[in-house]
């Protein structure tokens, strides 16, 4: 078979798979942006380990090495740029607001507009993290040409960072009595500005890391225990 299937990519192919099967429920009939949350903080939780647990491995051919670069970015685009755009767009589906205002447009010229814009605004979304993707590859692979070791500084925010940042949306969704879709949306346009906007971001250690994976820890905690309140259930 081709492609690499040793331990070096197994956290890569599992953040996909939970990405893939974010966007399902998220898209699904009965799915709600609930779910699709628990799948993207799990992509953050094997984004935070699969660089690590690759570099493990020292006898890595040029091959291997490139072949989990390039699939690692891919899977960052699906986890980190489409499943998030999905659970707005569950969002969108489920809230109240906005079912009456675009759920049914009528032919009224202004309620068409309005449901092209939110939903342009998750496709651009989408156009952002693969820029920011793209030029990051390319920057990385001219700053390994010229220098050694870890790079000390990103330039504009990392896409991973949306496995932490549309959560929190999710979870004050689920705290308090008002429809935050808008600020969902609001969300997504401004970290799309930031995924494209050139400022330079202090590389976080391994601390820093853990306390990532703290944040996400307790968001997936306080998720379930507000949906249970709210709801009596977590499906």
């Amino acid at each position: 078979m081709i492609g690499v299937y040793d331990y070096t990519v197994i956290l890569t192919y599992l953040s996909l798979l939970s990405a893939g099967s974010g966007m399902v429920v998220s898209l699904s009939g009965t799915g709600h942006p609930f779910l699709g949350t628990f799948f993207l903080l799990f992509c953050g939780l094997c984004d935070a380990f699969d660089g690590k647990v690759a570099g493990t491995k020292k006898n890595r051919t040029d091959s291997e090495r490139k072949f989990g670069i390039q699939i690692d970015s891919l899977s960052d685009l699906v986890a980190f740029g489409v499943l998030p755009a999905c659970i707005g767009a569950a969002f969108i589906r489920v809230s109240p607001m906005l079912n009456n205002v675009i759920g049914d447009t009528d032919g009224q010229w202004y309620r068409v507009a309005l449901k092209l814009f939110i939903f342009g605004v998750l496709i651009l979304y989408i156009l952002t993290a693969m820029i920011r993707l793209a030029y990051f590859n390319v920057s990385e692979e001219e700053r390994q040409s010229t220098e050694d070791g870890a790079r000390k500084y990103y330039l504009g925010l990392p896409v991973t960072s949306a496995s932490l940042i549309f959560p929190t949306v999710a979870l004050l969704q689920y705290v308090t009595p008002f429809d935050l879709t808008w600020l969902y949306i609001l969300v997504a346009v401004i970290t799309a500005a930031l995924f494209i906007t050139p400022f330079k971001l202090k590389k976080l250690g391994l601390k820093g890391i853990l306390g990532l994976i703290g944040i996400g820890t307790l968001e997936f905690v306080a998720l379930i225990v507000a949906r249970i309140i709210k709801t009596g259930r977590i499906i």
